[in-house]
């Protein structure tokens, strides 16, 4: 399958986050069979070495970058380097993210500041540093990964949702700033999927368990979230909701708030909203 990004970028030069497994490298692999050149980021060298040999497997070319992402100046220097490679940027996808789950108040605050490294300021600074190329080019597109978590802020998890909210603010602050200048952007606010994003988790064990259970019993790959992302913002789609759920939630949050807000109170003190989640299984 072509995707109508490709044809909107004839280099394919791309630089994804979180690319030794999951969504990161579910969307590598799209942009492979493409033939696209993809330098692809992770904390671990092994799940990046396993990604690099798929990726040329479909077509692709891909560079390496083992770093935490949370780091700026580590993040500056293996960006600096994936230009020198490549010559420019058409896509970056701020993918990287872990999740976590407990009270505020009990959730600790270095584990917060980990959290927050992660999963916002790491967007925050691969934004930064592509802007700039874009801008020169006068062409590319960002893609951050966030979540309906970041719009309906569920209980028991304030820390996630905190950093996504804060991804989906930034993407809809720099939308405009870009446009101009013929530089697309998107925001993914997907519910659950089958991936690996608790394996970090530092807060509360039982919160965590009850959201891997979650993601566990999830309908949706990484395969198919990466091709519905790929397909949408080849649209210049800049809301990416998937799947219905997750437009559901947008839409009663939107026009709704305060009947949102009560129904989530409601259903946490009545302490089913845990096993109704579970049940749901988005």
């Amino acid at each position: 399958m072509s995707y109508k990004i490709t044809t909107q970028h004839p280099s394919k030069r791309a630089f994804i986050t979180g690319g030794g497994g999951g969504l990161g490298r579910a969307l590598a692999l799209k942009l492979a069979g493409d033939g696209w050149t993809i330098g692809i980021t992770d904390i671990k060298e092994e799940g990046l070495m396993e990604s690099k040999s798929l990726i040329e497997k479909a077509g692709g070319k891909a560079h390496t970058f083992v770093f935490d992402v949370a780091k700026r100046e580590d993040y500056k220097t293996a960006f600096e380097r994936y230009i020198a490679l490549v010559g420019g940027i058409d896509l970056l996808i701020n993918n990287a993210g872990v999740g976590d789950g407990g009270l505020f108040g009990e959730y600790d605050l270095p584990h917060w500041d980990w959290i927050t490294g992660i999963n916002q300021m790491a967007a925050v600074y691969g934004s930064h540093f592509a802007v700039p190329y874009m801008k020169a080019q006068k062409s590319g597109h960002i893609i951050s990964i966030a979540s309906a978590a970041g719009i309906a802020n569920m209980p028991n998890m304030s820390m996630y949702n905190v950093t996504k909210a804060a991804v989906i603010s930034l993407m809809e602050s720099i939308y405009a700033e870009l446009h101009p200048f013929n530089v697309a952007t998107s925001v993914v606010c997907p519910t659950f999927f089958r991936s690996n994003i608790m394996q970090f988790n530092k807060g509360d064990k039982d919160a965590a368990a009850i959201g891997q259970k979650i993601i566990q019993k999830a309908k949706y790959s990484p395969d198919e979230i990466a091709d519905y992302i790929l397909t949408q913002a080849g649209k210049k789609q800049f809301y990416i909701l998937h799947p219905y759920q997750a437009r559901l939630v947008f839409h009663v949050k939107r026009f709704f708030p305060n009947f949102f807000l009560s129904l989530k109170a409601k259903q946490f003190a009545k302490k089913d909203w845990v096993q109704k989640a579970i049940d749901q299984s988005f």
